[in-house]
């Protein structure tokens, strides 16, 4: 047993091999989950097991770069943002925003792994760009990357994530 660490040996296994820019995409449970992706079905009932739990728990888990997701959610699901920058607030990432249809069409396919949760949310789904420790891989006799140093401070300070359209980033 690992308590306080996750139990289900797939997911475990998946986090173990992320590598930094890896993304895991965790989804609602009617998300389309394309072809030849890895896998992980956590949705044993409705609402069962809860969307936002995973996410908490992967939050705690690994560093997290970037949570892209649907930029309807803000305006078409409010209690929905304020829970997911309530669970992202002060682990250094920033958020992403695409058009719902992009994200399935552009970044689904992208993911190393899918975890789907048996949450009904509308825009329920999220892809989580996996990041290093910034203060693990520099010491005092290195120059430290801007990012990791922004990074870092974001993660000290306890910073709300940033909102940035996917689209200005990616050009």
């Amino acid at each position: 047993m690992r308590p306080g660490k996750i139990l289900h040996p797939q997911v475990a296994e998946a986090l173990a091999s992320l590598g930094h820019g890896d993304i895991i995409l965790v989804t609602d449970a009617g998300a389309p989950i394309p072809p030849g992706i890895k896998r992980i079905d956590l949705a044993f009932c409705a609402d069962s097991v809860d969307l936002l739990e995973i996410l908490s728990v992967l939050r705690g888990e690994i560093f997290i770069e970037n949570v892209i997701f649907a930029e309807e959610v803000p305006e078409s699901n409010p209690n929905l943002m304020q829970q997911v920058t309530d669970i992202f607030t002060g682990s250094g990432a920033d958020f992403l925003l695409i058009p719902h249809q992009k994200l399935v069409a552009d970044i689904y396919p992208g993911a190393r792994v899918i975890i789907r949760s048996g949450s009904l949310m509308p825009w329920g789904n999220f892809a989580l760009v996996a990041s290093t420790d910034p203060d693990a891989w520099f010491d005092d006799s290195m120059k430290i990357i801007p990012e990791y140093v922004e990074r870092s401070a974001k993660i000290k300070n306890g910073a709300v994530p940033g909102i940035k359209k996917y689209s200005t980033v990616t050009k």
